[in-house]
């Protein structure tokens, strides 16, 4: 691309590490060769975190009203909370809650009106959200809703491994019933959509876990992987998507076979994050795919317990960057390959019936 994007980062709940690895990652001055970083939050927030950071000796902010007036070479910060607010490291907080939820939903307009590129947000408290009024289980839930779309898909993203799940932020109790062939399917069809468009991997070969220990055993330990999953993947098959499966999840990441395609489906939440954190932790990137919008996060959460005390590890929040930035930047390519191919084949009007059948054009 010709102009370099601008990229929204929420602060999450400010009483976490947040803004500690939004500043460490922003704080090297090559991240502003890449994007202009527009921060939505707290100038005064920042301010009491970097002084927390002894190692950094100058940052460069710009405290501006619009992204549209974000400054290419600093680090912009949009005030979204009262100059009075408060801050308590290590605490979960109905103030933190509110003003979490207030940067998010200020980005999302400037999202929408087209005034940043993509989205990162930094980690929330849900419980301490959904206490203060949050209608949803997570971000994913949300910018769904606000973006209007049927269907969304979590995937979790590094450089070795993709993982994406089916079922999301529910119950585990409530994982069996809510599967189903379509549902599969649906995720499928987002998977196979989004590591064309956004990661440049056509034709991807994905790997779809079962339910149940060891596949079900032949129905001793469940009939999920012949009733529902497998009939999933040969209905995919038949659309001209490359999945296969089911798989026994311990067994599948144990022995590395994830190294062998480009993404894995898996049927809930810690199933698909647990090998995931485990083998990507400190890169890791939750990608919501899916939406109109790209939308990138660390796969860490709040860390109270590391809040204020200059421990919080920021690689996470840059990989979450700079992915956010890769994406766009492959989309636009693969919208613009997909709209030459469109020039370039024959309007229907100008193709019409010649003698004994043929086709004159």
């Amino acid at each position: 691309m010709a102009r370099k994007l601008t990229v929204g980062i929420t602060q999450g709940d400010g009483n976490g590490i947040g803004y500690e690895v939004i500043i460490k990652a922003l704080a090297d001055e090559r991240m502003l060769d890449i994007c202009t970083p527009v921060i939505y939050g707290s100038s005064k927030i920042f301010g009491f975190y970097r002084k927390q950071i002894h190692y950094l000796e100058q940052i460069n902010t710009n405290v501006i009203s619009s992204a549209r007036d974000a400054h290419q070479k600093r680090v912009n910060i949009i005030n979204c909370l009262p100059d009075n607010v408060f801050v308590e490291p290590g605490q979960p907080t109905p103030e933190s809650a509110k003003s979490a939820m207030t940067a998010l939903e200020r980005a999302v307009v400037d999202l929408k009106e087209g005034n940043i590129d993509a989205l990162v947000t930094a980690p929330i408290n849900k419980r301490a959200m959904v206490n203060e009024g949050f209608g949803y289980t997570g971000h994913t839930e949300y910018l769904q809703q606000e973006f209007g779309v049927s269907d969304v898909l979590m995937i979790m993203v590094c450089d070795q491994l993709k993982v994406g799940v089916v079922t999301g932020h529910i119950p585990l109790k409530d994982v069996p019933g809510k599967i189903s062939k379509e549902l599969i399917l649906t995720k499928l069809r987002l998977m196979k959509a989004s590591l064309e468009r956004d990661f440049g991997i056509y034709s991807p070969k994905i790997a779809v876990l079962g339910l149940n220990p060891h596949c079900g055993d032949g129905g001793l330990l469940g009939d999920e992987e012949q009733s529902i999953i497998l009939p999933a993947v040969q209905a995919a098959n038949e659309e001209g998507i490359m999945a296969f499966g089911p798989y026994s999840p311990d067994g599948f990441f144990g022995l590395g076979n994830y190294r062998k395609f480009d993404a894995v489906l898996a049927m809930y939440h810690d199933q698909g994050l647990t090998p995931f954190k485990a083998l990507a932790f400190e890169f890791g990137v939750n990608y919501t795919a899916g939406l109109p919008i790209v939308r990138t996060s660390p796969d860490h959460g709040t860390a109270y317990e590391m809040a204020g005390r200059d421990m919080a590890d920021p690689r996470s929040m840059i990989s979450s960057i700079y992915a956010a930035v890769d994406i766009c930047t492959r989309r636009a390519e693969f919208d613009e390959l997909q709209a030459g191919r469109m020039k370039t084949q024959t309007p229907s009007s100008e193709v019409r019936p010649g003698r004994n059948g043929s086709v004159i054009e």
